[in-house]
């Protein structure tokens, strides 16, 4: 792995920021020959010229503006860092990066992460989606606090992670006011037959509810099939089919998607995990996420 040096880095950004070497030797306290030596090994280094002359002082090559702009975020981090780290307050408010798996209902994650912007301390949520693996190596990579998905860490998975379960509850069917208006009667044998949106083959809720459609003996007509939970959601608020959502966000379904309850089941679960690359959380965020979901939505 190549190193870079921060320490001639610092000499190059105090330089860029206060304008010469004149004005960069007095913040530093060293002589011009010692300034100027350290920014000629990082320009060794990268194998790029930084500074041009320019009259009696000078200016930053195309590359040097480049280098600067990533000085002025890691310097500034360094700063926020032990800012933190002494307990002193930072200014900005905390950072949440969450990646949320395309088959998590959006109910449901508004739901979840609700709890992390009623903290007393503000925070940034950013929200990535994706697939499972492409999120579980950008959490790998640090790229990521936590990851939303409804199964654990596959067992294929060539990432060290942790699963914290922030809770489970069963499922419920909706559909139009008309299509369930034919099919709730003798729910659930009265889905034989019936018109279904359902999650792609391979989701966990798809595989569950094919094993629930075997044990009672229902033959659905899939009339389609979507990778995202919300257009699942869409479809059925159209009034293409029968769709399935999680029983804690049953009534935000209804009111968003104009739908109405078909029948519930038990015997059906969905199941949510917070995934981490810590064994426990630590980030109040996420603490506070997975008190909530425990204690509140899945209680």
């Amino acid at each position: 792995m190549e190193w870079l040096n921060y320490h001639h880095l610092r000499y190059f950004w105090v330089v860029a920021r206060e304008g010469g070497l004149v004005q960069a030797g007095r913040v530093l306290r060293v002589s011009h020959p010692t300034i100027s030596a350290q920014i000629r090994a990082l320009e060794e280094h990268l194998g790029e010229k930084l500074f041009v002359k320019q009259g009696r002082g000078l200016a930053l090559t195309e590359m040097g503006r480049l280098v600067f702009r990533y000085a002025e975020e890691i310097f500034s981090l360094g700063s926020e860092m032990l800012d933190t780290v002494k307990g002193r307050e930072t200014g900005k408010p905390m950072r949440l990066a969450v990646g949320i798996t395309d088959v998590v209902p959006k109910l449901v994650v508004r739901r979840l992460l609700a709890p992390a912007l009623a903290l007393p301390e503000p925070t940034r949520l950013v929200c990535h989606e994706g697939r499972y693996d492409e999120l579980l190596a950008r959490l790998a990579g640090h790229e990521l606090d936590l990851v939303l998905a409804d199964a654990p860490v596959p067992s294929s998975a060539h990432v060290s992670a942790f699963n914290h379960v922030l809770g489970e509850c069963g499922v419920t069917f909706f559909a139009t006011a008309p299509l369930a208006s034919a099919h709730r009667r003798g729910f659930p044998r009265s889905l034989d037959g019936a018109p279904f949106v359902l999650p792609i083959p391979g989701a966990a809720l798809r595989r569950a509810m094919e094993q629930w459609f075997e044990a009672q003996q229902i033959r659905p007509r899939v009339v389609a099939e979507c990778e995202d939970s919300a257009l699942v959601k869409v479809f059925g608020a159209d009034g293409l089919g029968v769709f399935a959502a999680p029983t804690a966000v049953e009534d935000s379904v209804c009111r968003q998607y104009d739908v109405v309850v078909v029948g519930r089941t038990l015997a059906l679960k969905e199941r949510f995990y917070a995934i981490s690359i810590e064994r426990r959380l630590k980030h109040p965020a996420t603490i506070a996420i997975s008190r909530a979901a425990r204690e509140e939505l899945f209680a």
